[in-house]
């Protein structure tokens, strides 16, 4: 793997590991609903589809 791909997938964690952290996701913690779901819920699993998307695009390039 090359070191910009090695370099892009740690940001990434990087990234994941501060958006993850209990003050950033306290920000979405509040009555409501998207799509019928609780705005926690959704804020969570929409980061965890953003990180699986560009952790997917990363990979990509690196076996073209």
């Amino acid at each position: 793997m090359k070191k910009r791909h090695e370099q892009k997938l740690v940001v990434l964690s990087i990234v994941l590991f501060l958006m993850f952290n209990i003050p950033f996701i306290l920000v979405f913690n509040f009555e409501g609903a998207v799509f019928g779901v609780p705005t926690l819920y959704f804020s969570i699993f929409s980061i965890w589809l953003f990180s699986i998307v560009v952790s997917y695009i990363v990979l990509k390039r690196h076996y073209e």
